[in-house]
């Protein structure tokens, strides 16, 4: 195996200047689209009402992802608390809207890392790293120095900034967002984020520069590219669609495309009619249909 181009930008000392740079982008926090202008390395605190140090809900070998990042021994996941979306049926509503965590020391962060790959981990997935980036990166040669050599997976809402995304190439192999909506309307009134669906399609057209199409291995292993997440909502309302005609388009006809069906109404989806119930069966297979009718092939979907 070729050596991680993450560890190549350690050893030429270019991490270390994207380090600075996210370090300068916290002094007035625009780490992502909602441009709160905080001073996070003085702890001031932002929508996503973290500070300086970063914030972690658990970790652990995951078998619940997709079965590329699985694999046999898991996918090491690190859920890191809060979010810079505000979904009203967020699935991991403890995690996200109550902040559910610990905030752990940079060194502590490079640790869980090592410690996953240790247990046979085929990756390190970063669950909602958005606003975390600085910190990921400040651990990176602290886990590269004790021996990290797998895969890293950026595992995020989509609502993420090309700006920060260009100081992330050449440190993810993986690129794995969400396209939760097509329609502005509907993303402010479910996740406050009027401007989602064109920043969700710079962001991805930015992580498939950076990545390519999905690479699996021999071993049925994803090593490099962008996997997009895509939660069908119940009356189309997640424009599953047209979202797929953007991916085969303007994207890739290879993109692999994990179209899931496991809505249900949680945090506070029962007060907004109509995702106040669960996905129909109907529903998924339609959407199914329209996946396959605009181009999409590689798809990870019942």
């Amino acid at each position: 195996m070729n050596q991680r181009s993450y560890i190549e930008l350690y050893k030429s000392g270019e991490l270390s200047k994207r380090i600075e740079m996210a370090r300068d982008i916290l002094t007035e926090c625009h780490l992502c689209p909602r441009n709160c202008k905080v001073n996070r390395m003085h702890d001031e605190r932002g929508m996503c009402q973290v500070g300086r140090l970063p914030v972690v809900s658990s970790f652990g070998p995951h078998f619940g992802e997709e079965a590329p990042l699985v694999g046999q021994y898991g996918s090491g996941t690190i859920f890191f608390t809060s979010c810079n979306l505000s979904c009203i049926f967020c699935q991991n509503w403890e995690i996200s809207h109550l902040r559910q965590g610990e905030e752990i020391p940079i060194e502590t962060l490079a640790k869980i890392m090592i410690h996953l790959q240790s247990l046979g981990c085929h990756n390190i997935n970063f669950v909602t790293p958005t606003h975390f980036v600085t910190q990921i990166l400040e651990a990176l040669p602290l886990a590269i120095d004790l021996g990290l050599s797998v895969p890293l997976i950026y595992n995020s809402g989509g609502y993420d900034s090309v700006d920060t995304l260009k100081l992330l190439d050449g440190v993810f192999d993986i690129y794995m967002p969400d396209f939760k909506y097509w329609d502005e309307e509907v993303a402010e009134r479910l996740s406050k984020a009027k401007e989602y669906p064109q920043v969700a399609r710079a962001a991805i057209k930015e992580m498939h520069r950076q990545v390519g199409d999905l690479v699996i291995d021999a071993q049925g292993v994803a090593q490099r590219g962008l996997l997009v997440r895509h939660l069908v909502l119940p009356q189309g309302l997640s424009g599953s669609r047209q979202i797929m005609r953007f991916l085969a388009q303007e994207i890739s006809p290879n993109t692999y495309v994990n179209l899931m069906d496991q809505y249900r109404p949680c945090g506070e989806a029962w007060q907004y009619p109509p995702i106040s119930r669960r996905l129909s069966r109907a529903e998924y297979q339609q959407a199914l249909s329209e996946a396959r009718a605009e181009g999409i092939h590689r798809l990870d979907g019942q």
